[in-house]
């Protein structure tokens, strides 16, 4: 496998990738479960971040 990025400049994708390091220690036929977890936290990282940078109607 190959080595993962040191960091990716942000601790919560930091935490979900770090995650995934638990995949050498399941079988194969585990590792879609795992993928779907981190999967899922990313994109209710990235949706809190979307929720973060639109603003608010009615603040311009």
């Amino acid at each position: 496998m190959s080595e993962l990025p040191e960091g990716t400049g942000d601790e919560r994708v930091d935490a979900i990738v770090a995650g995934l390091g638990r995949l050498g220690e399941v079988p194969v036929s585990a590792h879609v479960p795992v993928f779907d977890e981190a999967f899922s936290e990313l994109e209710a990282t990235l949706a809190a971040v979307d929720a973060v940078a639109e603003p608010v109607q009615g603040d311009q």
